[in-house]
This record gives C-alpha cells, structure tokens and sequence, in this order.
C-alpha cells in the first residue's frame, strides 16, 4: 500500500525554498521559517511570489515529487513534474479505450454513478439533520431526482447523454447545498455553481478545495502510470487533466463539499476570511486559505472502509486506490471500474 506523504504548502509571499543536504528549508527575509525532511513530503504547493532554488527544483524531478503553482487565490497555473513514469503499454490501453464506445462508455457510467451517489449520500445526510421543514422538504425533492438519475443511467448508452444527466443532477445538487449550512447562513447563501471567478463564499471555498483535491488526483493518476490528460468523462482539452478531472468526481461530496460544509458550521470559517473583488468576485483571504489546507491534511488521514478492498483507508489514500482500480479494469484484469461509493 501506498504510503500516504504530506504536501508543504507554502502561502507567505515572499518566501524562498531551498534545498540543504535532504530537507526543504523555508526562509522568510533571510529568516528560517521552517525546515522539512524531504523524505517526508509527496509534493511542493506554492502560492503567489514564492521561490525556489533550481537545485530543489531538480531533487523534485529526480524524486518524482510534483511542484504545483497557484496564484495567490488558489488557482492553478501550473504544475511541474520529472520524466514520464509508468508501463507504456498500460497508457497504450488508456488510448484504445478511449476510442472505443464499448469501453469508454461503461467508465462514463460507473464514474457518474459514483459521483451522483455519494453527492446523494451528502444531502441525506443534511436531510436527516435539518431543523428545517423547508430545508427538509427541498432537500428531499433533490434526493429522489439524484436516485432518478442513477436509475437512468443503466440503459444510457451514448457518452453524450451521460453527461447531459451528470450536468443536470450537479445542477440540482448545488441548487440546495447551502441548505445544509447551519452557522451564518446569509452570509453563506449560494446561487448554483459559479467559477472563473466564484462569486459567493461557498463557491470561493469549493473552488479552493476541488483545486487541491484535484492534484491529489493528478498525483494519483500519474502514479499508476496513466495519462492524466487522456480522460473518459471530461472531454479532452489542450492543458487539461482530464483524467485527473474523471477521477476527482466521485471524491469531490466527500473529501471537499462535506468538509466545506464542516468548517463552515463549526465556524472555523467565517464570513470574515473572504475578500470580495471589483466585479463580484469572492476569494478566501490568506487566513482562512491556511485553516482550509490545515483541515484537508487532516482529513486525508480520517480513515474510511474502503467497498473494493474491504478495509480502511485513509482517505487521502482513496484517490490512489480508485486510479490503480482504473488501471487493472484497463488491462482488462477486472470486468469494470468501481467507483468509491460511501457510507
């Protein structure tokens, strides 16, 4: 089993990473902030005006230890990686499939089902801890049209069509997230899905958090030796990680929507730690952006029964799980992906 690594996330503008002997040191104004055994890290995340020296740069590459990029909102620019890893055979099987309807669309299907269950499993959830009848009643409405929409898929045959009814139930899954806030509700009140830029605070929260869950799942997918821009649900774009996109799906109620909502109504996050800007943009402000990423490590070691494997996991161990089930299903060693539903 993999071993699960920690990921340093550097915020403070201005910081320089360098490399000593085998650890990463963090310096602020000629300072040291902070040193890390490399050992110890899967992965460098560096906000804003942060550098680094070419010499750990390279140590990265050699190690295959990701570096990723984001602007100082969270959003993504970039991400650097070593020489391409993994069985070229396996990624030559990710293309056929790819090109052949009779493949593809059984991975569509399992990977949709799987996001709108779990996606369920999270309005449920709210359902039962509503002190609301109309929150209740709302949430009900949107519970049974997600269970209409698994029902359908079965007989969906068409990829095309699959993702009409995986936009349509995001669009009735997002319609009463904010149902399930409890803590500052005006405040926290959310108009659908929006990005590019959020323009409210959940949104601003999600959009933080599917960014992270994201390169865990790029890692994931380059791991098992896969092509992260050769997806099966997402259609393919210059630049974009399709795959690494398919996979974050079916994890995105869980390890993100749920631990937003979490922080939210236990008030670790408060209305306080956004920053509107020109134009209706909302983004989360540097000190609600370290309360975040402190609790999404934490979750990543929360454990979870994993239905395939039959034991716990941790949850940040979950994405690499479903990418090595994805590769087996590809070399034809399991008759279909089985996405990760919970419980």
């Amino acid at each position: 089993m993999k071993q699960i690594l920690n990921t340093l996330f550097v915020m403070t503008e201005g910081s320089y990473l360098r490399l000593e002997h085998e650890t990463v040191r963090v310096e602020l104004d000629g300072a040291t902030k902070l040193q890390v055994p490399l050992h110890h890290l899967g992965g460098l995340v560096l906000f804003g005006n942060v550098m680094t020296t070419p010499f750990l740069l390279h140590k990265c590459a050699e190690d295959g230890r990701s570096v990723v990029l984001l602007d100082r909102n969270g959003r993504y620019r970039c991400r650097m990686v070593g020489k391409v890893g993994g069985n070229v055979l396996l990624r030559h099987e990710q293309h056929l499939a790819m090109e052949d309807s009779a493949r593809q669309v059984p991975v569509v299907r399992n990977m949709i089902a799987g996001k709108v269950q779990n996606a369920r499993q999270v309005l449920l959830r709210g359902q039962r801890e509503a002190k609301d009848a109309d929150a209740a009643a709302a949430l009900q409405i949107a519970v049974d049209l997600l269970a209409r929409t698994v029902e359908r898929l079965p007989a969906a045959m068409e990829v095309d069509f699959m993702r009409g009814l995986e936009g349509e139930a995001a669009r009735v899954y997002f319609d009463c997230l904010d149902k399930l806030v409890t803590q500052n509700r005006e405040a926290f009140r959310m108009n659908g899905r929006s990005r590019r830029p959020p323009r409210d605070r959940i949104n601003a929260l999600l959009s933080f958090l599917y960014v992270m869950l994201l390169n865990d799942c790029i890692s994931a997918v380059e791991g098992v030796g896969l092509d992260p821009q050769m997806g099966f649900l997402h259609v393919m774009r210059p630049g974009r990680p399709s795959l690494g996109l398919d996979l974050m799906e079916e994890l995105r109620p869980l390890l993100a929507d749920r631990l937003a909502l979490t922080l939210i109504n236990l008030r670790q996050i408060g209305p306080d730690d956004f920053e509107e800007r020109a134009g209706g943009a909302v983004y989360l402000g540097e000190k609600g952006r370290k309360e975040v990423v402190t609790a999404y490590q934490k979750r990543k070691q929360d454990e979870v029964q994993h239905p395939v494997l039959e034991q716990s996991v941790p949850f940040g161990l979950v994405p690499h799980v479903q990418a090595r089930l994805l590769a087996r299903h590809l070399r034809g060693e399991t008759e279909a992906y089985t996405p990760f539903l919970y419980r």
